[in-house]
């Protein structure tokens, strides 16, 4: 069986989008390759190294018919660019030492970002016997540039270089939006590229009437709670008139968001942690519309949670701008407002009703994501042209 290597900064035990992605990738890679991933100790979100790895410079497993190589990292997620740096630079560097003495395959994916991380991946293992696969999900550094972490300058232009590199070092580019693909071709026209969409790998759970005793839509987030969210303000932002409004997940903005709720009793705004994901799915059942928002439109960005809630057949009310706006609308899975307009949001959500959340709307969601959002049909696309 041929080999097929995945360098990634995230994956399980770590949670989020990211983690669960490049997992879901493996596992449905597997079945045609001799699988293994390159990653670093387990540390996102926290920041910390976990516990059942604290203490170790590496570790090798095997899990599920899956080779999984973590390497030493300096861990840490604080705001101070210079900490995150050599965060980057200490993965970059355990990856070096990794490629110098160990065996690389002739076919690795690549995740992208962070850029340092891929460009030193697409740099070192460049070869004209090697076929390079760059996972594209987000459009760095200029991302970064719209939500306020990067400024234009040396640091930025040094950026637009490295990923420049990186794509025309590729031979295949996975981007997950159209916007990512489009960018890419005003950058190089070398690479192959393919849409791979951020589909879940997760069970169609079976659709209940939801009930508030009260009368008010249960409005529902879940995930993480930072500054790109902008889920503080939202909560000060929002009309409770219609709504109650539930909140799950941990973040930046978790103790801000805390504080709010001890001293506005009056306010029908609830939080309840971060739970893991299969307890979240099946809370999410209970609510009968969720809200994805986006303080600030990222170009290139499509939240992966528009197609895990649509197999959950979770009405949505999509509040982030881009392309995200036009799978909602053409797909029927809810309501769009434009970002940052809170105005019309709160139109919006007084224009919605109990019943216009009915099951039969659930249902249409449901069948929508079986027939446009199936993992599997995907992979086998992707298995066509690695």
């Amino acid at each position: 069986m041929k080999k097929l290597m995945i360098i990634t900064s995230y994956f399980p035990p770590e949670i989020g989008a990211a983690s669960n992605r490049i997992f879901h990738l493996a596992e449905g890679l597997k079945t045609d390759y001799d699988v293994s991933v390159v990653t670093p100790l387990p540390n996102y979100p926290t920041g910390k190294i976990f516990d059942d790895y604290k203490g170790k410079f590496k570790s090798k497993t095997r899990e599920n018919g899956i080779t999984i190589n973590r390497l030493w990292i300096y861990a840490s997620v604080s705001r101070n660019k210079f900490l995150r740096l050599i965060a980057m630079l200490s993965y970059s560097f355990s990856l070096l030492w990794f490629f110098i003495w160990n065996k690389i395959p002739e076919k690795v994916i690549v995740q992208s970002p962070p850029l340092l991380v891929s460009f030193t991946c697409m740099f070192f293992l460049r070869s004209r016997k090697r076929q390079l696969i760059l996972n594209v999900s987000d459009l760095w550094p200029s991302a970064g540039l719209e939500l306020g972490a990067l400024k234009e300058g040396f640091a930025y232009s040094m950026l637009k270089k490295l990923e420049a590199f990186n794509y025309k070092k590729a031979n295949l580019i996975l981007g997950q939006s159209n916007e990512i693909l489009a960018h890419i071709k005003t950058i190089t026209t070398t690479p192959k590229l393919f849409l791979y969409r951020n589909f879940p790998e997760i069970k169609f759970p079976q659709l209940t009437e939801s009930t508030s005793s009260n009368g008010k839509i249960k409005l529902v987030y879940a995930g993480l709670l930072g500054v790109a969210q902008g889920i503080y303000k939202l909560c000060n932002e929002i009309d409770y008139k219609t709504i109650e409004f539930h909140i799950y997940g941990s973040g930046a903005e978790e103790t801000a968001i805390k504080e709010l709720i001890a001293s506005r009793s009056d306010l029908p705004l609830y939080f309840h942690g971060r739970v893991d994901r299969t307890e979240l799915h099946q809370a999410l059942l209970n609510y009968d519309l969720t809200i994805i928002p986006l303080l600030n439109r990222i170009y290139g960005s499509v939240p992966s949670k528009i197609f895990e809630y649509a197999k959950l057949g979770l009405p949505m009310l999509y509040f982030g701008g881009g392309e995200g706006e036009d799978v909602i609308e053409e797909n029927a899975l809810g309501w769009v407002a434009t970002e940052g307009d809170y105005e019309y949001l709160n139109t919006i959500l007084r224009s919605i009703s109990k019943a216009d959340l009915n099951y039969g709307l659930k249902s249409a969601i449901q069948t929508t994501a079986r027939l446009h959002f199936d993992f599997e049909k995907q992979l086998a696309s992707l298995k066509q042209v690695l």
